[in-house]
């Protein structure tokens, strides 16, 4: 991707746009238009095939997930617009019920659909493009995670095996009302405690997985994170799917470009290390947190109804993870 970008980088260079406080040229979770001294527009955009069979549930999950960028960012989101891609021979009460979905997501995060743009296409695909505000002061980057910090996830992992196992038709239905539960719970409550505690660094797990999404939080820190198989939290039944090898084809290609950055332990199973790259949909923030706060944050993070847990620690290195 960095390759597919670095003639737009040529083009739009950071000294004569001066206004844009993140862009391409530093990659994060959204992009950061400065308004003014104090304030900052948050622009993000994501959209996808359907993950679930339920349409509202779709529209949600997919809501959620496009709003995360601005809520890592340690933003609000203020204005949403529909992106849609629909069949012309698909019942159109299907996509009413993906758009009710969505918008009452979106309404969830107090913020407005103010229009949108549909194409017609073989497969459905849904999602939002967003945005939202920040305080510049208060604006918070992958980049700036410190050694001695402690690692905090607010969501459990596994949700690539889940839905793989949906459209494979053997995951249950409670494993499945689990996982639609998960991905479609905004990180508006986990993005408001970093903001009160000051986290140091910030991102969400998405497609690329804990280890590709921690080390993009690696890399850009300068740091190196150690991060603990038996401290994750996984959705039910995503071990046994995992052991059964039932992961999407995200998984693969996450685990043979990230490889290169990731010490694995040996006494680790091969599932253990495969989950580390399942690719998650509406995930939660990874946040990089000064160990003398981290006890505070993450009491805040449960009592608030998250759940959230530790994960690993940050040490001084070059940008690589140890998955013990």
């Amino acid at each position: 991707m960095t390759q597919v970008l670095r003639p737009l980088s040529a083009l739009f260079s950071q000294d004569d746009y001066p206004q844009i406080l993140v862009g391409i040229a530093e990659p994060d979770d959204a992009a950061v238009y400065q308004l003014d001294a104090k304030r900052a527009l948050i622009s993000t955009t994501d959209f996808f095939p359907p993950v679930v069979d339920d349409a509202y549930d779709f529209g949600a999950i997919a809501a959620a997930n496009a709003l995360s960028d601005v809520y890592a960012m340690g933003g609000r989101p203020l204005v949403a617009i529909n992106l849609v891609a629909y069949p012309d021979d698909l019942d159109k009460s299907i996509l009413t019920e993906i758009l009710r979905g969505g918008a009452e997501k979106v309404k969830e995060a107090e913020a407005v659909i103010a229009g949108g743009h549909s194409i017609t296409d073989p497969e459905p695909k849904y999602g939002l493009s967003v945005t939202g505000e920040v305080a510049t002061s208060a604006i918070i980057r992958k980049s700036s995670a410190q050694p001695g910090d402690r690692l905090i996830l607010t969501k459990p992992l596994g949700t690539g095996v889940i839905t793989t196992a949906l459209k494979r038709g053997i995951a249950g239905e409670a494993e499945v009302d689990c996982a639609v539960a998960v991905m479609s719970r905004l990180n508006r409550k986990a993005s408001e405690t970093a903001r009160r505690h000051d986290v140091h660094a910030m991102t969400d797990i998405t497609g690329f997985g804990l280890a590709g999404h921690g080390l993009e939080m690696a890399k850009l820190s300068g740091v190196d994170f150690e991060i603990a198989f038996d401290r994750l939290e996984l959705l039910p039944g995503a071990e046994d799917f995992a052991l059964q090898e039932v992961f999407p084809g995200g998984m693969e290609r996450n685990r043979e470009y990230f490889s290169q950055w990731v010490d694995a332990g040996h006494n680790l199973q091969r599932y253990a290390i495969e989950l580390f790259y399942d690719p998650q949909t509406s995930g939660g923030l990874l946040m990089s947190v000064a160990a003398d706060r981290a006890d505070a944050i993450l009491a805040e993070l449960l009592a608030g109804g998250e759940q959230a847990f530790e994960l690993g620690t940050v040490s001084d290195g070059a940008g690589r993870i140890n998955f013990i």
